[in-house]
């Protein structure tokens, strides 16, 4: 049986680990709103994007050029995930979900281009034989986003001049609510027809067009330009909300947990502790009872030597 005072070092412990738990869950909360804030920011930078496209496809000379439809042989493909753990299933899961996709398409391993955003995904892909290209870490913040963005632009058209590659897919979890997310795939190059057409074919708000002075193509270039940095910002925003979240998941179910071996803790100290004091108790009333009994003898002998 345990002392109190190994209950109340295991006690002391359990309390420590608790204030840890409760302040990762606040940082995690936190960072979920940060990210929240991040994503809505860009639904209306993406509108203003959507509405220069617009724009420029009305004035296109020609008709989009129809897709064409050859075999994918080689893609692309950025896996989102996290540099660190705590964060219950987000890794796996997206890990099974891009190589379910990848599977599907009938890419062969070998000719798929992987870049991980963090290393756990990294490690989960490589342990089941899936080659990768390169590791990036995951931003700390909003402000380590952009500079993120960047450099995977600086890839894909690397990819695509050099490597011939003119499919890539992001893969990553999107945040829905709480704690909760799900992973979602997104084809971010080539860029979709059907949107490019809806877009043309979509009725302008105002009566007045906007005009542009610079040429078609150098518009037209920037502005998919700007699409791509905003669906990569955005995969990059939505899926450390959904790594916080899960942390957030996991940090509540830990704080449950470490309340409850509290609970069963504080219980054995209570009953060992009352224990110990039964004991005192006993040890007290067993010496008096000696004693009492010693000097009652003593009493008697000193009558019975008295009336010798």
């Amino acid at each position: 049986m345990q002392t109190t005072e190994a209950l109340k070092r295991k006690i002391q412990s359990a309390q420590d680990l608790l204030s840890v738990v409760k302040t990762m869950k606040a940082l995690a909360a936190v960072s979920i709103r940060q990210y929240q804030r991040a994503v809505e920011s860009l639904l209306e930078y993406n509108r203003t994007v959507e509405m220069g496209l617009q724009i420029a496809l009305k004035k296109m000379a020609r008709d989009i050029p129809a897709a064409r439809k050859t075999a994918v042989n080689r893609v692309g493909a950025i896996v989102f995930g996290s540099d660190q753990g705590l964060c219950g299933q987000l890794n796996a899961m997206i890990v099974n979900h891009a190589l379910d996709e990848m599977n599907a398409m009938g890419i062969r391993k070998d000719h798929r281009s992987v870049i991980c955003v963090g290393m756990r995904p990294a490690d989960i892909l490589e342990d089941m034989g899936q080659p990768i290209m390169e590791i990036l870490d995951t931003p700390g913040s909003t402000a380590g986003i952009t500079p993120m963005v960047q450099d995977i632009t600086l890839i894909l058209e690397e990819w695509r001049f050099k490597g011939q590659i003119e499919h890539v897919y992001l893969y990553y979890n999107e945040y829905l609510s709480g704690a909760n997310y799900h992973p979602k795939t997104l084809r971010l190059l080539p860029v979709e027809q059907v949107w490019l057409e809806s877009l043309k074919k979509k009725k302008w708000e105002s009566r007045t067009l906007p005009m542009f002075t610079m040429g078609w193509e150098a518009l037209f270039g920037s502005l998919i330009r700007e699409y791509l940095f905003v669906s990569l910002y955005r995969a990059f925003a939505e899926s450390l909300a959904s790594e916080n979240a899960s942390r957030l998941a996991a940090m509540q179910n830990a704080e449950k947990n470490i309340e409850e071996r509290l609970e069963e803790l504080f219980g054995q100290f209570h009953s060992q502790r009352q224990m110990v004091i039964t004991e005192e108790l006993l040890d007290i009333v067993a010496g008096f009872e000696a004693l009492s009994g010693k000097e009652k003898k003593t009493l008697k002998l000193k009558t019975l030597k008295g009336g010798a």
